[in-house]
């Protein structure tokens, strides 16, 4: 009887990837892989050790499966990833009933996936590790230094995608405008990019996630411009807008540089959406500074908006910082700065009203379907709430007449 190993994957797309590559590694030794831990003998779980919001949820998340194993319903647990790259010692000493502690694993394109994203769209890393040396991130600590995926092995994989049938394929990477290099020290992303939409000509979109705004080439944007199939989504991480704040996260980059940027794009690219990531809370972050970057929000008028609070992680330059911000006032400055993008988003979202768009269906619920536009990515932006006359299909895309917005979400129907 094949011995039954479950799946648990944590923190974001990049980890999701590196368990599909391991299940599909196991699963290709006889191994039978579940996403469902209450029919598993054996607990594999992914690790995130990025902030501290995802060191608590792994480890809630393996005391979890410490209970399971107590009370006879697990045979075995397996912690591997970045916070065992991180904490292995510790967390042998604090987790006993832990049977082993593996570190990151290599990315392997060449193993079979096993997969575990909804079959109709998949991710595509090409590259591991970080080129870029941000004051805050942990990241080089865990992954080390940049390393690109061989392109053969990536053409491959999207090809495998390609017969599959999925409908999105989302490139990813800690920063994909790195690709390259760590071997011809100037980004190769584009090329590699014109190679991926040659090798799959039955994907219907392809998005690219993680593009740092210190290598946002106009041949890049040219290409998303001209490429049908490309999503016109620029996921364009900020983080702030003051210099000084800037300088101190070590980002290389000024505020004069991502406002021309930014004007670039749209100028290139009309009527693309514009993604970014804003980090509130910095040490010695001051109430000026912040209030230029809430002021950033408002004028720059981002069409997709995260933020996070500053979280302080040892091994960082930035951690021995002076003047750490009190939690209360990043908490405050986070609302203030989710409460400013609610009114841009919601002003941005009524020029579909009317309008006809691709949505992407992926799920139903009662007599409602769930789907997404090019303009969101999976898990992290909105969802377009689609009622339909006639019967919809995962991994469908269908023309949809929006006829009512929300502040994050659209709504639309589809008629005979």
């Amino acid at each position: 009887m094949k011995q039954k190993l479950g799946i648990l994957s944590l923190g974001c797309p990049r980890n999701l990837v590196d368990s599909e590559g391991l299940a599909g590694r196991l699963a290709s030794k006889g191994f039978s892989v579940t996403q469902d831990i209450s029919q598993a003998d054996t607990a594999l779980v992914n690790t995130c050790a990025f902030i501290e919001d995802a060191k608590r949820e792994s480890i809630d998340a393996i005391l979890d499966l410490v209970e399971l194993k107590k009370q006879g319903k697990l045979k075995k647990i397996i912690v591997y990833g970045c916070l065992v790259q991180r904490y292995k010692e510790e967390l042998k000493r604090q987790l006993p009933e832990v049977d082993a502690f593996v570190g990151t694993l290599a990315l392997n394109h060449e193993t079979k996936r096993f997969t575990l994203t909804p079959r109709y769209y998949a991710y595509l890393k090409i590259c591991e590790g970080c080129v870029n040396n941000c004051s805050y991130c942990i990241v080089p600590k865990i992954k080390g230094r940049l390393i690109s995926c061989d392109e053969e092995s990536i053409i491959n994989q999207a090809r495998r995608f390609n017969a599959e049938g999925i409908a999105e394929l989302n490139i990813i990477g800690q920063d994909i405008t790195g690709f390259g290099m760590d071997y011809a020290k100037t980004s190769r992303l584009t090329r590699i990019l014109e190679k991926i939409v040659e090798n799959t000509p039955r994907i219907s979109w392809i998005r690219l996630l993680y593009l740092n705004p210190r290598r946002v080439t106009e041949d890049l944007l040219k290409l998303v411009r001209d490429e049908k199939r490309i999503c016109k989504y620029i996921d364009l991480p900020i983080q702030h807008i003051n210099n000084r704040i800037l300088r101190l996260m070590r980002r290389g980059i000024t505020e004069k540089e991502i406002i021309a940027l930014i004007e670039k794009i749209r100028k290139i690219i009309p009527g693309v959406c514009l993604r970014t990531s804003l980090i509130v809370g910095f040490p010695g972050e001051t109430d000026t500074e912040f209030r230029q970057l809430l002021r950033c929000v408002e004028e720059v008028k981002f069409e997709r908006l995260g933020v996070f609070t500053y979280s302080r992680e040892e091994g960082t330059p930035a951690y021995d910082f002076k003047e750490q911000v009190p939690e209360e006032i990043k908490e405050k400055r986070f609302n203030m700065i989710m409460s400013a993008q609610q009114k841009v988003s919601a002003a941005l979202n009524s020029r579909f009203l009317g309008k006809r768009i691709p949505v992407l269906i992926e799920s139903q619920e009662k007599d409602t379907y769930l789907g997404r536009s090019q303009y969101d990515a999976p898990e992290v932006d909105g969802m377009v709430y689609v009622r339909s006359s006639k019967p919809l299909k995962a991994g469908k895309i269908v023309d949809v007449k929006i006829t009512d917005t929300l502040e994050y979400d659209l709504v639309g129907e589809i008629k005979l």
